[in-house]
């Protein structure tokens, strides 16, 4: 057997679920490690995003880290709307109910400022037990002794044995994929998020958007402003910037060739954010991830011998209709992993992938990631004759009447925990009835926006790398447009006729004839990958330190 360093427990990856697997270990005297593939905590991150504390959570990150809210977060978001969008056409529904329902608090977040805090703290904590914190290291596969997991291998640094191994590297996870847990095969399991934020000048929020000081406010978008893909938009209320930007279900924005830079353009455009958006304003950042589905992708049983998965690498990603919840899951999953590991080494007669699984389910929160109301719906309502028939039904005469008719009750079905758990994820949802809505019920938005976007070459550009000079991290293994093609457009860096992102298409001359095929440049990369979904590749993460730096996430 070769000697390698031991550590009890290797955490992986520094984001929310980690620390609070790490913090939950350290709080029970175990040696922990926590390897962190970034120049910096959060440097690698991106979401939304909006952090939820629910009341019946296993773990919250206020209670791991007291001095979370008012040294991480950005605001306390306390009011929440949705828009359903028809042209100049708006219905706006308030979704206070949902939005509190089962809520101790709600923060917006940006996650180089939050994770960097969570970093510092997870450090002090594991240093205290023999272990600690390392930056600009990627763990890239599990070290396996006699076919069993037993540690970690990296670039960086020797491989790690461990006791156990809590994979929180996100929804790209080179642990799950090695362990055989998740793959990259179907676009269904995934959104992809696209996001800028834009700088404001001070005292603008509680301005334009009449909140008291220090509150905040989330605005969702829905219906026919994003050109018929499945999805809708958001705008969440941070210290002094706006995170402003699309989720869209990956396999409609494959399907419909669309180019995820133009469709936040038709956000951020859109005469509604006039009144809190304006030509003056900074976008200081554009970035991009991979949303597991967790209706899905979830794993149900996310561990395999010494290694347990937690938040984005094992799916755990809640999509409750237009509410996008996952850091406060990852949150929970982290401390459950940790939890389940501490009680597996006084019960000789179960591991802690096992304990792991079990609070899962006990805890409630696979029922809230996989809904079983959800499960035994989706298969009919989601059906592709279902979906026909529903749709043409709401936006016939007939339909109109009723939704008219339903006027005092739709703010009660938007406000539904349990209808928002089980409506289907169909054109339907997400664009036809918002679209009806607006039509029929909705009031018309005067002026114009005076936006101008910056161009997809310039948000590339104000971007930080330090690319990896004789290391890709993607290799494309079909070069055909038939096979790779669909990443010119679904890449949020490329676009067709663009040359200066990762993927472009072009005819060459093979044997006589013309052939279109596609080439990669990894150079401005975002490492969402979508890629590696949509289109024949290899890929992996840039090694520690590499590739993107994200300054606000």
């Amino acid at each position: 057997m070769t000697e390698h360093e031991h550590y009890e427990a290797v955490v992986v990856g520094a984001g929310p679920g980690g620390a609070a697997a790490a913090a939950t270990l350290a709080a029970n005297d175990v040696e922990t490690l926590v390897l962190e593939r970034g120049v910096d905590a959060g440097s690698k991150n991106v979401s939304g995003g909006l952090l939820f504390a629910e009341e019946d959570a296993p773990y919250t990150i206020g209670d791991l880290f007291p001095e979370f809210r008012d040294a991480a977060s950005e605001r306390p978001v306390t009011e929440s709307y949705i828009h359903n969008v028809a042209g100049d056409k708006v219905h706006t529904i308030d979704l206070d109910r949902v939005h509190h329902e089962g809520t101790a608090w709600c923060d917006s977040v940006l996650r180089r400022r939050m994770d960097s805090w969570l970093a510092e703290r997870v450090h002090e904590l594991t240093r205290e037990t023999g272990g600690g914190l390392l930056t600009e290291v990627r763990a890239n596969g599990l070290l396996r002794e006699n076919g069993e997991i037993v540690g970690v291998t990296c670039d960086e640094l020797d491989p790690i044995r461990a006791d156990v191994v809590v994979a929180a590297d996100g929804v790209n996870s080179e642990l799950a994929r090695d362990a055989g847990l998740m793959d990259y095969a179907e676009p269904d399991e995934y959104f992809q998020g696209v996001k800028a934020v834009v700088d404001l000048p001070d005292g603008a929020i509680e301005e334009r958007f009449d909140v008291p000081e220090g509150k905040g406010a989330s605005h969702l978008f829905a219906g026919d402003l994003f050109d018929g893909v499945r999805g809708g938009g958001f705008l969440y209320t941070n210290e002094d910037t706006l995170s402003i930007g699309t989720v869209f279900h990956l396999d409609s924005l494959a399907e419909e060739r669309a180019e995820p830079h133009e469709l936040l353009d038709s956000l951020l455009t859109h005469p509604l954010l006039a009144q809190w958006v304006d030509g003056d304003d900074d976008e200081v950042e554009y970035s991009a991830k991979l949303v597991p589905d967790s209706k899905r992708a979830a794993h149900p049983s996310p561990h395999e011998d010494r290694l347990l998965l937690v938040g984005d690498a094992a799916g755990q990603m809640q999509a409750q209709g237009p509410i996008i919840k996952g850091m406060n899951h990852a949150v929970s999953a982290g401390g459950l992993a940790a939890e389940a590991f501490v009680e597996s080494r006084t019960r000789g007669n179960v591991t802690a992938g096992e304990l792991y699984e079990q609070k899962l389910h006990r805890e409630g929160v696979m029922d809230d990631l996989r809904p079983t109301r959800y499960r035994a719906s989706s298969a009919v309502t989601e059906h592709d004759a279902v979906e026909r028939l529903t749709d043409a039904v709401v936006d016939s005469p007939l339909g109109r009447v009723g939704l008219r008719a339903l006027e005092g009750t739709v703010q009660r079905l938007f406000n539904s925990p349990f209808v928002l758990g089980t409506i289907p994820d169909t054109k339907t949802s997400y664009v036809t009835i918002p679209r009806v809505l607006a039509e029929e019920l909705g009031e018309r938005i005067e002026g114009e926006s005076d936006v101008e976007p910056p161009s997809l070459a310039d948000r590339i550009g104000d971007l930080t790398y330090d690319t990896d000079i004789g290391n890709p991290h993607i290799e494309v293994v079909d070069e055909s447009y038939e096979a790779s093609g669909t990443a010119v457009t679904a890449c949020p860096v490329s676009a067709e006729g663009f040359g200066g992102g990762c993927y472009r298409s072009e005819t060459v001359q093979s044997n006589g004839d013309e052939e279109r095929v596609v080439s990669l440049d990894t150079q401005p990369c975002v490492e969402c990958g979508t890629c590696a979904v949509v289109a024949e590749t290899d890929w992996e993460h840039p090694r520690g330190g590499k590739g993107v730096e994200f300054r606000e996430g």
